[in-house]
């Protein structure tokens, strides 16, 4: 432990050591993830304004989870060059945010599978009329534009749950590190 002495208090700092490999290697992983969330909803909500059509809430919940995802991971990486990454922390914020997470898992399926949802509709329009669509022509366009929207709300959904099981794994690890498993 390091002390350090303020006129006449005595503050105790206690030194946790973080796996270099396995912040680093999650770091990335969750860029990359908060990343493509961001994105994909960016385009959805660009789309659906174009369209002038209504945007549903997981559009915008998506774009703010992402955002906060990625300040989250630029705040960590300033404390980690600071020396003052706290596993309490971590494991506070990665709480707050595998909660996100699991709330756009929940309404990106509704979206995908509820109701009148996408993935039939993917279905009909896109998998079934692939065999139609070539040449240089608007409905060739046409059907790879929904087709890239069919692969993007697939991706959103694989990503929601990459980036939960991700934060299950950083809040392992500061609790691991919070009890000096890897010093």
């Amino acid at each position: 432990m390091a002390r350090t002495v303020v006129g006449s208090a005595v503050v105790v700092r206690e030194k946790f050591f973080w796996p270099d490999a396995q912040l680093n290697f999650w770091t990335i992983v969750m860029l990359a993830t908060a990343g493509t969330i961001l994105g994909v909803f960016a385009e959805f909500f660009v789309i659906q304004q174009r369209m002038q059509q209504e945007v549903p809430w997981i559009i915008p919940y998506g774009i703010t989870v992402g955002a906060l995802t990625i300040i989250w991971i630029l705040v960590m990486l300033i404390l980690i060059a600071q020396r003052r990454l706290l596993p309490g922390v971590v494991m506070l914020f990665s709480f707050i945010l595998l909660v996100l997470f699991i709330a756009g898992i929940i309404g990106t399926a509704l979206n995908l599978f509820a109701g009148p949802n996408i993935s039939g509709q993917c279905n009909t329009y896109v998998n079934n009329m692939s065999g139609s669509a070539y040449g240089s022509s608007t409905d060739t366009l046409a059907w790879l534009q929904q087709n890239n929207i069919c692969q993007c709300w697939n991706a959103a959904f694989a990503f929601w749950i990459i980036g939960t099981v991700f934060f299950v794994w950083i809040m392992v690890m500061a609790s691991q590190v919070n009890q000096n498993q890897y010093g």
